[in-house]
């Protein structure tokens, strides 16, 4: 007597995943709750900026106050103050100068680090990391002096300079980690048609890595554009940059609150609309390499 096998089916009814636990809502309502935390400074830096001094002096704060442009104006130069466009400029030269140089000295470092590692490549990149751990103090006088006895006082290329040096420890650490997910057969495909390494850096590695990249500039150019120690002690007036000129609306007849709020987020616009449309790019940047 043979016996039939039969073999069950199985099943394509997709289980009950039961009810969604309100831990991904909980997760976003915090989420949340801290973007307005870190969003209500700069939305009350911009309303202050629309008040007058009186007003934005008030305590507590008026928030009904009648809006006015005047801090605006005062900060521009139309009332016959200094004009702010010159160390915008600086600024804009200073941060774009410096960021294309790291991105053209730490793109060859980190694909050496990553797709073609050199011996004891943690230690050459723990190196990299701990300059950054001198304090910036320390190295302002020999810094000072040097550009003293070679005149470079007060000249906006020191600051690219300085800013480049300042900023490629951590965009090679950065770049490295993204350059590290570039597939290897890819690159050595390129090699056997007989592409060298500056074409294989521009036409294979950077399309790739281009999300990373952005990051890099990004976080690069916020550095520069930011740096006040330096622009404040190197440079007077021909290389004065825009957080230098910020700080000249703090005098000894007070603070002028409304000019600082209106000085300070016009200042702020350049990153703000650089991260904005970057924004995409910079995400996927910063979560290049997170999951294996």
């Amino acid at each position: 007597m043979t016996a039939t096998a039969v073999q069950a089916r199985p099943s394509t009814k997709s289980a009950d995943p039961g009810p969604r636990r309100p831990k991904g809502r909980g997760l976003g309502l915090v989420a949340w709750l801290a973007g307005i935390v870190f969003f209500l400074p700069i939305a009350w830096m911009a309303l202050t900026s629309f008040h007058s001094e009186s007003d934005a002096a008030t305590n507590p704060p008026s928030f009904a106050a009648p809006l006015t442009l005047d801090g605006y104006r005062e900060f521009f130069g139309t009332g016959g103050g200094a004009s702010p466009w010159p160390s915008l400029i600086n600024s804009t030269v200073a941060s774009l100068a410096s960021t294309l140089l790291v991105l053209i000295l730490a793109l060859p470092a980190a694909y050496a680090l990553s797709i073609r590692p050199v011996k004891k490549w943690t230690d050459v990149l723990f190196f990299f990391l701990s300059t950054k751990m001198l304090p910036v103090v320390a190295g302002l006088l020999p810094i000072y002096l040097f550009a003293k006895n070679t005149g470079m006082l007060d000249n906006i290329w020191l600051l690219v300079i300085l800013y480049t040096s300042m900023n490629l420890p951590i965009a090679v650490w950065m770049m490295q980690s993204f350059l590290s997910e570039v597939p290897v057969a890819i690159i050595e495909a390129a090699q056997i048609d007989g592409a060298k390494l500056p074409t294989i850096l521009t036409r294979v590695v950077a399309p790739i890595a281009l999300p990373g990249i952005a990051a890099t500039s990004l976080i690069c150019f916020i550095f520069s554009w930011n740096e006040l120690l330096f622009a404040r002690v190197l440079t007077g007036v021909v290389a004065e940059t825009a957080p230098v000129f910020l700080t000249g609306f703090i005098t000894s007849q007070g603070l002028f609150l409304a000019k600082v709020c209106a000085a300070s987020l016009v200042v702020s616009l350049p990153v703000l609309a650089a991260g904005f449309a970057a924004q995409d790019k910079l995400v996927q940047g910063l979560s290049l390499g997170a999951v294996k």
